[in-house]
């Protein structure tokens, strides 16, 4: 068989696989979009044929409608509650960052403060809003607290077990080599944390949406939790089922904006 000949397999080939890829691409969408709008289908075409009343369900052709009409009023909610997750998202991984190294780096402050860090996070986020909200006052600081705090426990024990997870092997080479703590750090213990760090932050990214919606349920007049409280207690549950769509389009963008930073730092 000829050179020519196996480049024209070899390209065949290739243009194959190319093909099989863009296929399992395509079912990748198709499958759970298929899945969406047959879920969507049933909804509406149950709630039309029981007779179920808009007040307990509406129909997706009613939630839709609300968004459209309520759009304004949806938007004006959405951007303090997207400022809360934000910076409660920000504070709360910036701080367990920070406590993990520490921890780290010195057994005695782990012994000592570990155990508070577990009690303070048994603590139920209901039960400790109420709290901030007298500490703090209804305003942007408590939200900001609530959320950070929830988003606070994960991203510790994560970034802990990431910081301990080089290999004894690393270590002792590092030590031959002379290494000093802070390059031991940036140049071995940081790395290999990265892949842990982000499966924290993943779930810190849809966590912190619901601690500032639990700290505006408690005490706030503007955002989603708040919107959320006033349509239910008047029975517009078309406007309640769109108010939750948009807290759930908001985790939804601030996970797929974690999981774009991931692969654009982690590319190994």
């Amino acid at each position: 068989m000829t050179t020519v000949e196996l480049t024209l397999e070899e390209r065949d080939a290739a243009e194959i696989e190319r093909i099989e890829a863009r296929r399992k691409k395509l079912y990748a969408v198709a499958i759970p979009l298929a899945t969406a709008a047959a879920l969507i289908l049933t909804w509406q075409l149950g709630v039309k044929l029981f007779g179920v009343p808009t007040y307990i369900a509406p129909a997706p052709s009613d939630v839709g409608v609300a968004l459209v009409e309520k759009f304004p009023i949806l938007m004006m909610n959405f951007w303090p509650t997207f400022m809360e997750s934000v910076l409660g998202f920000f504070f709360g991984n910036t701080i367990a960052i920070l406590i993990a190294i520490a921890f780290v780096h010195s057994r005695g402050v782990e012994r000592a403060f570990f155990p508070i860090a577990v009690f303070v996070n048994t603590i139920p986020i209901l039960a400790i809003a109420p709290i901030l909200v007298l500490i703090f006052g209804p305003g942007l600081t408590a939200k900001v607290v609530i959320a950070a705090l929830i988003c606070f426990f994960p991203t510790l024990v994560n970034m802990v077990r990431g910081l301990q997870s080089v290999s004894p092997q690393a270590l002792e080479l590092a030590r031959i080599l002379s290494a000093s703590k802070s390059e031991v750090f940036w140049k071995i213990r940081l790395p290999s944390s990265l892949p842990f760090l982000f499966s924290a932050l993943r779930i810190a990214a849809t966590t912190c949406v619901i601690g500032a919606i639990v700290g505006e349920w408690v005490g706030a007049d503007v955002g989603l939790g708040a919107l959320i409280i006033d349509s239910t207690f008047n029975f517009n549950s078309p406007l309640l089922y769109a108010t939750v769509f948009m807290s759930s389009g908001l985790s939804v963008f601030l996970f797929a904006s974690v999981a774009v930073a991931e692969k654009l730092i982690i590319r190994w």
